[in-house]
């Protein structure tokens, strides 16, 4: 751990905290704390700002209710930029947006980004829009009943590729059964923000009885 005195805040003694979601790993917004708001945001383990608009402190939520729990404050190298991963409570843009970052500039034609939000958000894309030949328009048309025969058909294919030892035919049912299961998760209404907290609260679960197995 690093001492905040050590910090180079600038010449109008700010330094800038880009927020990042610590699940999503989405960065949120990117706001300017001062020595006291980041003394405060230690102690109340949530994210406060300093406005440069406003001339004065503001802690994150307290109007709006979509408070920022901290998880952690990392300092880049030379100690004059901020990471601040947070837990948030609702939009972290004052538009009502999850992200302030909306407003795309570029994208490349020949690199994709990709994660399980972005396949997420292509599934329910699909269930809306619902276009002709695609697998997942047939998934979401055929209903509930048919989403889960495949998942069921895909937990067996991932067991019988780890049961015969080989891990690219495991990587590849794997991918299949997460496939299906996130659109299982779209036609149910169930987010993946959902499913990390769930994950989360067990991690915690899961520390305590190691610890109480250790004793």
């Amino acid at each position: 751990m690093i001492d905040i005195n050590s910090l180079k805040f600038d010449e109008k003694g700010l330094i800038p905290a880009v927020v990042v979601d610590a699940h999503s790993k989405k960065v949120l917004t990117v706001a300017y704390m001062n020595a006291e708001s980041l003394k405060i945001s230690i102690e109340k383990e949530m994210t406060c700002f300093f406005s440069r608009s406003r001339n004065e402190l503001w802690l994150k939520g307290e109007t709006s209710g979509n408070y920022q729990h901290i998880v952690s404050i990392t300092a880049d190298c030379d100690g004059d930029a901020l990471v601040v991963m947070v837990e948030k409570e609702g939009p972290a843009c004052h538009l009502g947006t999850d992200s302030c970052f909306t407003n795309e500039i570029f994208k490349s034609e020949t690199r994709e980004e990709y994660s399980l939000d972005v396949l997420y958000d292509m599934l329910a894309e699909r269930k809306q829009k619902m276009p002709e030949g695609s697998y997942t328009t047939y998934l979401f048309s055929k209903g509930v009943d048919k989403i889960l025969k495949k998942v069921g058909e895909e937990s067996t294919e991932v067991i019988i590729g780890a049961k015969s030892g080989d891990k690219a035919e495991t990587i590849y049912e794997i991918a299949d059964l997460t496939y299906h299961v996130m659109v299982l998760m779209n036609e149910m209404g169930i987010s993946l923000e959902e499913v990390r907290k769930e994950l989360a609260s067990r991690h915690i679960i899961d520390h305590k009885v190691k610890q109480e197995k250790m004793v």
